[in-house]
């Protein structure tokens, strides 16, 4: 049990992660076209949308429903549809309309096809414009300036090759790392009363409960702060995720994660002094995490409640921390206020010390 959820599971969850995004977007994604103009300008269109890297035409539909039924069927996200006449309405300037249809059911593919169906419709407009003004004898200044008035520059912070990989895995493998670090201490310590070994336990440590459990957690924590670092070179040194900040941040960060996360299964121990209900109490907590960490869905966008709540889950002030102090490159003193949630997070033991060992000396197991 230990073994597995201390060193094969956490390393399997690593790779798994970080291999199923490997190429940081989604690419060639399916996309369909509905082309009944059939002409030069439709094809080059059609040309130019497979051309882009993360759309893939795989099919031409004879009909807007049987392309409808392939995006309900989830065979496509998205199709193209040019009705008949678009080119010589692009010709005669009346201002053809072509629709696109894309499916918004997977946030990340509707998004970047829609940026890709956009960009190929005012290539298409453009492609026009640029020849008629050609013929009518405007310069290539003048032709640029009268089709795109103002030249966007983006510059995307931190993370500029819009790396899913980089910011996603960065949440999903620490929550993952804490869900065990939370399961194996509540575990590890709910084994001594399930086996009847409580009272051994107590007189090995002489009556003092501190030195029991700074006893049974401290291989625990080598193994874990082990596997974090392990986990931070791996993401930070071997993937080369975007990280900013110094190698004391890192070792910081990894410290107080491995921490936190034990003294947080000591204390759920301790609040419920039974395996069984000690485990559940963890398990929630380290799932919830999830969702109120701000990663995929912004915190400031949630109830105020639950903007509270979000406060006393630890991968939240991790994923502040990381955010902040290694993503970005800020100084440790922007995130003093997560640091010190952390900190108390490891003091949280203190408070249920008496409990646990009352459990140890009085309690009988009941399954």
């Amino acid at each position: 049990m230990y073994f597995f959820c201390m060193i094969v599971f956490p390393i399997m969850v690593t790779l798994f992660f970080t291999s199923i995004m490997h190429q940081g977007q989604p690419l060639e994604m399916p996309v369909g076209v509905v082309d009944m103009d059939n002409t030069t300008t439709s094809r080059s269109l059609i040309r130019r949308l497979d051309a882009f890297q993360t759309s893939h035409v795989v099919q031409h539909f004879p009909n807007v429903n049987e392309a409808r039924e392939a995006i309900q069927q989830n065979k496509i996200y998205a199709f193209l549809y040019i009705p008949q006449g678009t080119t010589e309405g692009l010709l005669s300037a009346r201002q053809p309309k072509i629709s696109f249809y894309y499916s918004m059911t997977t946030l990340v593919a509707g998004s970047l096809l829609f940026r890709d169906l956009k960009t190929i419709s005012t290539l298409g407009s453009a492609a026009v414009g640029q020849a008629t003004m050609k013929a009518k004898g405007y310069t290539d200044s003048q032709i640029r300036t009268f089709l795109q008035p103002i030249a966007v520059d983006l510059h995307p912070i931190g993370n500029p090759w819009v790396n899913y990989n980089a910011y996603l895995t960065a949440m999903l493998i620490p929550g993952m790392l804490m869900l065990f670090m939370f399961l194996v201490t509540a575990y590890s310590i709910g084994t001594e009363l399930k086996f009847k070994r409580s009272k051994e336990w107590m007189e090995t440590a002489e009556g003092n409960i501190h030195v029991a459990l700074i006893g049974k957690l401290l291989p625990q924590f080598l193994v874990f702060i082990t596997i974090m670092y392990a986990y931070l070179y791996y993401a930070l040194g071997y993937l080369h995720f975007p990280h900013q900040g110094g190698l004391f941040s890192i070792m910081l960060l990894g410290l107080l994660c491995v921490l936190a996360s034990e003294a947080f299964g000591v204390f759920a121990f301790g609040l419920m002094p039974s395996l069984r209900m000690s485990m559940s109490i963890c398990s929630l907590w380290a799932v919830l995490s999830f969702t109120t960490s701000g990663t995929a869905f912004p915190l400031f966008a949630m109830d105020r409640p639950i903007q509270a709540m979000a406060q006393l889950f630890p991968l939240r002030h991790y994923y502040m921390i990381y955010q902040i102090c290694v993503f970005n490159g800020y100084p440790l003193t922007h995130a003093w206020i997560n640091i010190l949630a952390l900190v108390i997070f490891i003091c949280l033991p203190v408070f249920i010390t008496g409990s646990i060992k009352k459990a140890m000396l009085e309690y009988v197991y009941i399954p």
